[in-house]
């Protein structure tokens, strides 16, 4: 019998051959988050490649929306006898490293917190970094593990205090003061900023000594085509004693920390932590990540790391897998408790929500309800109904009473929506020069099988007779097939009146993945069969088929080309998750082997890219390399809700 924590995958641990070849280590990167937006983030041997980069990067509600860099780096230095081992990593000029501290790494593993082991001559260190769940501070943990003399730990702070996006360069408003504190010191280089606490759970000395690191490169913001060069300023640097078996515990936040409890409180920390030991509790942590509480009341989720924020869309397509799928329908309840007032709103009074952002997109309303369907299977229709008929019945009624700006309800019972070939309608929202890269207006398919869906799901949960909605159930059923489906037997991917989109796109795939469908067994069969042979790849779905014109599959190059390639080629993981369940439910148990092998692909990257997750998209190309944001929720739930459904098959077969 398999249970979900039953797809095992190898142990998060990397050995000194991976470690220092810069060209494997650098394209791994490491992600720790909490409930407030702040994260750490970094590659695996400590070398900030991105301006996304840093030990803590957090919101400064303050100065602006985004997130801000504050400690960038935490270098540190072994003196035994006189002689100093410098274990930091920066890149500089002309392919250049300095100070080259990965030669000491000799294993890195990520399984409950990220734990390097360094060796300098007869010194063993070990070092874990621990994010704080609730609080904007980073924990670092170290421990003597061998030393055959008297050893001394240095530890200097490259600070930042700056926008994500943007760079630092030396300057003379910087403020070099620092202030004295239990066991540390803090420092606040800009006005509007926090104030940066940096102390140790025991005695630190402390030696103010000002300079600039001039010229750091950061390798991933230059092949962006972004600016990549930055000046971070060291105040000085930490010194401390240590003795064989013993362990420090250094602390960074916007706050004061009670220093005689460093230990428990990292301790406390690593207890919260979903071991990484399966694929499965790789994406339940990944999950958890994108979890946002700004404050005491409202819950969200971001759509992903590094600098996505909650847009509404992607909330309520993640939200299922991010919640349902490992367990947490209480999760669910929260987050819908937050997005139901904005969407009253903006229903009543056309307000944009400050928070869940795009909410005004057409599809949202359609995809909150497949999210409330979700509930409903996983709760059961009476939970469901207690909770959500009514709201479900709002969303219908503004879908049918036309006062949505981009979308009508037509005759034929189909939605129509305006506008698309002005602006980003859909979430294929690339655009250049301000007009999107993928213009779909007109009657779209995926909005209509997400309606077709929505109208049947009504039905269901309220278990009452309403003429009105099987009148436009039969409607939709009949204008479906007509409309879209086309002497190809695949799906058109919009039709706006005379002029129909005949490119091979992955949107037709929803008509057969909803739990109700208006189209027959052997048309959702040839969907399934032109989807497999034109846009299946190892990592998702590809957003447009290699035979359809202007085919772009790689995502690279400064912003305009990516953005001519985002939604042209490249592969989505999250599609593959609806692909599968599509492919589930026509071939039923019979398919289980095939969804099993494709998740392969998707469990070897657990240990690619950034460690225990997934990233935004792919290149629609062989080698498939992974690109855009290191983390992104729509992804990380789409397979999680794959790994509970090939569950509910495997139970089934037992």
């Amino acid at each position: 019998m398999k249970d979900l924590k039953g797809y095992i995958m190898s142990y998060l641990a990397f050995d000194k051959t991976i470690m220092i070849n810069l060209e494997e280590s650098l394209s791994r990167e490491v992600l720790r988050t909490n409930r407030k937006g702040a994260y750490h983030c970094t590659t695996v041997v400590d070398c900030n490649t991105r301006k996304y980069h840093g030990l803590l990067v957090m919101p400064v509600p303050e100065l602006d929306e985004d997130n801000h860099v504050l400690l960038s780096s935490f270098d540190e230095t072994v003196v035994q006898h006189g002689a100093e081992f410098n274990m930091g990593l920066h890149k500089y000029a002309n392919g250049s490293f300095s100070p080259n501290g990965h030669k000491y790494i000799r294993e890195y593993s990520c399984e409950v917190v990220p734990r390097t082991l360094y060796r300098v001559g007869g010194v063993v260190l070990s070092k874990e970094k621990v994010f704080s769940l609730y609080e904007n501070r980073i924990l670092i943990r170290y421990r003597l593990e061998d030393a055959h003399s008297e050893t001394v730990l240095r530890f200097r702070p490259f600070l930042a205090f700056r926008n994500v996006n943007e760079l630092t360069q030396a300057n003379d408003a910087i403020n070099t003061a620092h202030t004295a504190i239990p066991n540390g010191i803090k420092m606040c280089l800009y006005p509007g900023y926090p104030e940066l606490h940096m102390q140790f759970n025991k005695e630190a000395r402390f030696i103010f000594e000002p300079y600039w690191y001039n010229g750091i490169e950061y390798p991933k913001e230059q092949e962006r085509g972004y600016p990549y060069k930055e000046d971070l300023f060291v105040p000085g640097y930490f010194e401390l004693p240590i003795k064989k078996g013993e362990t420090l515990v250094f602390c960074a936040g916007d706050s004061p920390a009670d220093t005689s409890c460093l230990p428990e409180l990292f301790d406390q920390e690593i207890s919260y932590r979903t071991p990484r030991t399966s694929f499965y509790n790789c994406l339940k942590n990944s999950a958890q990540q994108f979890y946002f509480r700004p404050n005491e009341t409202d819950a969200y989720l971001l759509a992903g790391y590094p600098w996505f924020k909650v847009r509404a869309r992607d909330l309520f397509i993640s939200l299922p897998g991010c919640t349902l799928s490992i367990d947490d329908p209480v999760r669910f309840e929260k987050i819908m408790r937050t997005a139901m007032p904005a969407l009253r709103s903006y229903m009543a009074e056309g307000t944009e929500d400050a928070v869940i952002r795009e909410i005004r997109q057409p599809d949202v309303t359609l995809w909150c309800i497949w999210a409330i369907q979700q509930y409903a299977r996983h709760c059961g229709l009476d939970a469901c109904r207690e909770r959500y008929v009514g709201f479900v019945k709002e969303l219908l009624d503004f879908l049918r009473s036309g006062k949505h700006p981009d979308m009508q309800l037509t005759e034929n019972g189909l939605l129509y929506a305006h506008h698309g070939r002005e602006k980003a309608i859909t979430w294929m929202n690339a655009t250049v020069n301000g007009r999107p890269v993928v213009p779909r207006s007109g009657y779209i398919v995926e909005f209509n099988a997400l309606w077709y869906d929505a109208l049947c799901f009504y039905r269901e949960l309220s278990g009452q007779a309403d003429a009105e909605i099987d009148d436009l159930i039969t409607k939709v059923g009949q204008s479906f097939p007509e409309t879209f489906v086309n002497g190809y037997n695949y799906l058109f991917d919009s039709v706006s009146g005379g002029a129909v989109d005949w490119s091979v796109r992955p949107n037709m795939i929803f008509a057969v993945s909803m739990p109700y469908s208006p189209l027959t067994k052997k048309q959702k069969r040839a969907v399934v069969d032109i989807v497999t042979k034109e846009l299946l790849t190892p990592k998702g779905l590809r957003s447009l088929s290699p035979k359809s014109e202007g085919y772009r599959p790689n995502y690279v190059g400064p912003q305009y080309e990516r953005d001519l390639a985002y939604h042209q080629g490249a592969a989505w993981p999250w599609l593959l998750g609806s692909y599968l369940e599509a492919y589930l439910s026509i071939f039923g148990r019979s398919g289980i082997s095939f969804a099993e092998r494709m998740l392969i692909s998707m469990e070897e990257e657990m240990r690619l890219h950034c460690i225990g997750t997934i990233p935004e998209l792919f290149d629609g190309n062989p080698p498939f390399t992974g690109r855009g944001a290191i983390s992104f929720a729509m992804n990380v739930a789409a397979i999680l809700r794959v790994l509970k459904l090939l569950n509910q098959y495997n139970n089934q077969a037992q």
